[in-house]
């Protein structure tokens, strides 16, 4: 009987990451109706980006066992600081916007999340904030005609 023999623990680490977040969103959408191809209801897309998502964990699983690139690094340790950053912004956002508004929400979401990197300068961060802000308003709110408060309530 032939022996499998792993040759790459990060892509083995990312493919089960990868199943794991695809058979948890493929099991949340269930919730809601499939639809059809030509009528596709809400649960349609975030299946079949949950299936496309498993199949890549599969891939990703089964080249871990190919000895194609035998040259690995090793798994360096979690930025546990940036982790927490970038997770700890997009819950202030979502609790910012309703009393703040987007645009002092999406800044602060933005400019809290770029301190996890230390490649980038205040003048950089302060531009991409900007530059974000807008772009999301004229996306989202102008084009896309979604509805969220701009401003806070108070200045509405």
């Amino acid at each position: 009987m032939a022996r499998m023999t792993l040759y790459n623990k990060r892509d083995l680490l990312s493919s089960l990451m990868f199943l794991g977040f695809g058979l948890l969103f493929l099991i949340y959408a269930q919730d809601y109706n499939m639809g059809t191809t030509r009528r596709m209801g809400p649960a349609f897309f975030p299946t079949m980006l949950a299936v496309l998502q498993i199949g890549l964990g599969l891939l990703i699983g089964i080249l871990a066992f190919v000895p194609a690139n035998t040259d690995e690094e090793p798994i360096h340790s979690t930025d546990w600081r940036g982790l927490g950053l970038i997770v700890g912004s997009v819950f202030l956002f979502a609790q910012l916007l309703p009393f703040a508004g987007f645009v002092v929400a999406a800044p602060v979401l933005l400019l809290l999340a770029s301190l996890a990197s230390p490649e980038s300068s205040w003048k950089e961060r302060i531009a991409m904030a900007i530059i974000l802000t807008v772009g999301c308003i004229l996306v989202f709110r102008i084009g896309l005609e979604m509805t969220f408060p701009i401003w806070p309530p108070s200045l509405s």
